[in-house]
């Protein structure tokens, strides 16, 4: 797990530098900074499951704010026919951001859901 945690914390770092050009930089580098510390927390052995559900929950809430919204996911993938999302981003076209939002909400939802699995696992077998 320690080479997972490894993994996930460097693209959660270079996420979050990656978002100095978004229209809500300090948003997405304290989700991804936050991400990233707890892959460092559980790289040490630190692991705090009420901060790994806690994140998730609130990962779980933006993400529903994201798909429901108005230029939301639901937008993205019903009006827009799932325009590809690695095009520039416009703003006229703010589906395509929200979608993107919600896909990294995703992938730190997963990274949370698979620690906090694997710690349970751990303390099971303990």
């Amino acid at each position: 797990m320690k080479i997972f945690n490894y993994i996930m914390g460097g693209l959660f770092v270079i996420s979050a530098a990656l978002q100095y050009n978004d229209p809500d930089p300090y948003v997405w580098i304290t989700i991804y900074g936050v991400a990233a510390l707890l892959a460092y927390m559980n790289i040490v052995g630190k692991h705090d499951r009420i901060s790994h559900l806690g994140i998730l929950l609130a990962c779980i809430i933006y993400g529903f704010t994201l798909v429901f919204k108005k230029d939301g996911v639901i937008s993205w993938f019903s009006d827009h026919d799932a325009e590809s999302l690695v095009q520039s981003m416009k703003a006229t076209k703010p589906w395509i951001e929200n979608a993107r939002e919600f896909g990294g909400l995703l992938i730190i939802a997963i990274f949370l859901i698979i620690n906090l699995l694997n710690q349970k696992r751990r303390t099971a077998t303990n």
